[in-house]
């Protein structure tokens, strides 16, 4: 199928190439691959899924071996009752994404995340490098910028991180389907720099997939994790230790403009965390780089092949 083929395409379609695997724990993991070659992974981000990623996947899939997986507790992957604090932070996950490596027999595999993304891929390239070729990552965390989201001003920012560990998130905003679209609604549209490019049937599909009963309440384990911004930035406040070594990996960041929650200035000291980067600020962009900008993310792809 040819790119604008899967504009309109919902995200149940066979067509985009959906698949099961088991990670080493024996738990679910879904994903969807097209193409053949050089493999590529795609990383989402909260609120989201592998669907992030739909307007990359037709295109890099017409070139490189394109696997997008939804991390566990999100989308189709299963959400195994484990303490979140091991089952589901950033070590879990990036875990679980080796496993898939594996099952897939994927090697030397360009890593591309954004959000949640961002912070596996990174610590999948930390706990093997050596199945890494290279990394893009959109508007990364690192210690500098974790710094800064403990100041008041960006705070407001991230409130919904504490909220997130809190019984009654899941009983205010994931309560049915209705509740579950009006709360992703808000970090849609605030977190959205190019509204044009959140489409209705999109985030409609994003809601179902969020409004699955369970599913909302499964997603939140990241954060129950401690994985978050504000609880990573407290534990290193509260516990200063060395910082870990620059990646060498070569390394494509970028960072929309107009990003609320990790402002283009937070970019600064990016070299103590990343080695070998080139940053690009996209003009007009706010978080979710995947679907505001597919085209720079497929550029920055194609750079480490």
């Amino acid at each position: 199928m040819g790119h604008d083929a899967f504009l309109d395409l919902p995200p149940n379609d066979p067509a985009w190439g959906h698949g099961l695997c088991s990670d080493r724990q024996g738990h679910r993991v879904h994903y969807v691959r097209l193409g053949g070659g050089a493999p590529v992974v795609l990383l989402h981000g909260w609120p989201g899924l592998w669907y992030d990623h739909r307007r990359v996947i037709p295109t890099l899939g017409a070139e490189v071996d394109v696997v997008a997986p939804d991390l566990r507790g999100f989308g189709a992957s299963d959400a195994p009752d484990l303490p979140p604090e091991t089952g589901y932070g950033r070590e879990a996950q990036a875990r679980m994404v080796l496993d898939l490596m594996d099952a897939l027999e994927l090697d030397r595999a360009v890593l591309a995340g954004y959000d949640v993304g961002s912070a596996v891929a990174q610590t999948v390239a930390r706990l093997a490098p050596g199945r890494v070729r290279g990394l893009v990552l959109g508007a990364p965390l690192h210690p500098g910028s974790g710094a800064r989201a403990l100041l008041p001003v960006h705070q407001r920012e991230f409130w919904y991180q504490d909220f997130h560990r809190l019984p009654l998130a899941v009983e205010l905003a994931g309560r049915d389907r209705a509740s579950v679209e009006t709360y992703l609604g808000h970090f849609y549209r605030h977190w959205t720099g190019l509204q044009e490019t959140v489409r209705p049937a999109e985030l409609a599909a994003v809601v179902d997939a969020y409004a699955v009963p369970g599913a909302f309440d499964a997603s939140l384990n990241w954060y129950r994790s401690g994985a978050g911004t504000l609880e990573t930035a407290r534990r290193a406040a509260a516990e200063p230790a060395p910082a870990p070594p620059p990646l060498p990996h070569p390394t494509e960041v970028l960072w929309g403009e107009r990003d609320p929650l990790f402002p283009p200035d937070w970019a600064e000291g990016l070299e103590r965390t990343l080695a070998d980067h080139r940053l690009r600020v996209l003009p007009g962009v706010g978080h979710f780089i995947p679907f505001e900008a597919p085209d720079a993310l497929v550029q920055a792809v194609r750079s480490l092949l």
